[in-house]
């Protein structure tokens, strides 16, 4: 995995989207959980013999669908879906130029690309972080608390830097009491190896690498510490929902299937070598960052997507998010959250 490719969290500014504004959220009494118009016959006859088109990138809880893609479930399940591999920030400007009817980003990046006009539909949890985004700190430094007063390494804007922001309010340190590092996540191991630099927030597998530079470090915090934290999801274009729900549910059923082969100790093995090629990486070590990512059947995605305000909701989750959004300036105001959430294909499944 390389998660250079999947940066959460304003991996881009909204301002360089190719904006595409699709339909107003429906909204009945004051009921705002995201609603999807009913679809025309025609448009339904017109787009049955296309392939759905999806964007995915290196990340374990995306590059999984390759196990359905070279095991065939998705052509059992009777579904045409064409998987296109991207960049991360490029897939998720396909999906704002309506190039995609999907796409595989985090619930964070999904509010950065709804503030740039393009709203979708986030239909289910594939995972969340758990364990594969660290704070790293030198020797001397063991907790949080110690951070106060230290200047720390982190990609401003992005996934890590939520994390450390988050890890630091939950100890009551404000923003005031450490010195933040601005830096390219790739450049954060030699930024580590600064005598001035106490701590960096950086994801694998740049993490490691960071480790090894630096005699004595450590991870002081991980997102394993805040589950939910970070969820990514499968996003859709409205109005392909709309046309194709039927679709949609085959495919998180066929979802379903993946997860449990994956965890499954007997087909573990076999998965992990097929994520592993999809992503150029030896399985033993691919192996290490699928256990860092909790992979989220559709029971689980059930709870996750039940209403709530706690980081086991991916409505929590985001609500917070949202407010880091607007706190460090990557856009104004805060996002809709609950019509940029569609729960019902998940909560129809047996």
């Amino acid at each position: 995995m390389s998660k250079t490719a999947k940066s959460p969290i304003s991996i881009f500014s909204a301002s360089i989207l190719s904006v595409s504004v699709f339909s107003t959220f429906l909204l009945s009494g004051c009921d705002n959980t995201a609603k999807v118009p009913e679809a025309k016959d025609s448009s339904k006859a017109s787009a049955e013999s296309k392939p759905i088109t999806i964007g995915y990138s290196d990340w374990p809880g995306w590059v999984a669908w390759q196990v359905a893609i070279e095991k065939g479930w998705l052509k059992e399940a009777g579904l045409n879906v064409d998987f296109k591999w991207f960049d991360y920030s490029a897939s998720l400007s396909a999906f704002s130029a309506n190039q995609l009817d999907a796409v595989f980003v985090t619930n964070g990046d999904n509010l950065v690309t709804a503030s740039g006009g393009t709203q979708g539909m986030m239909i289910l949890a594939t995972d969340y972080s758990a364990g594969n985004d660290v704070i790293l700190a030198k020797e001397g430094i063991n907790s949080i608390q110690d951070l106060k007063g230290k200047s720390i390494g982190v990609e401003k804007g992005l996934v890590d830097h939520l994390l450390l922001a988050t890890a630091l309010s939950d100890q009551k340190i404000t923003a005031a009491d450490v010195k933040l590092v601005n830096s390219t996540t790739n450049q954060l191991p030699q930024v580590f190896s600064s005598p001035d630099v106490s701590a960096i927030a950086v994801w694998q597998p740049v993490a490691s690498q960071a480790l090894k530079a630096v005699a004595g470090s450590k991870i002081i915090y991980s997102s394993k510490d805040k589950p939910g934290l970070i969820y990514d999801t499968l996003t859709v274009n409205m109005s392909h929902l709309a046309a194709h729900k039927e679709e949609w549910t085959k495919l998180l059923q066929v979802w379903d299937k993946t997860v449990k082969y994956i965890n499954d100790p007997a087909t573990r093995p076999d998965a992990v070598k097929i994520m592993a090629a999809r992503s150029g990486v030896d399985p033993k070590q691919y192996e290490s960052m699928v256990d860092g990512t909790h992979l989220l059947d559709i029971e689980a995605n059930k709870k996750v997507f039940t209403k709530g305000t706690g980081f086991d909701s991916i409505y929590g989750s985001s609500y917070h998010v949202n407010k880091f959004n607007v706190e460090n300036g990557i856009y104004k105001t805060e996002q809709n959250v609950d019509g940029l959430i569609y729960p019902k294909l998940i909560e129809e499944l047996k």
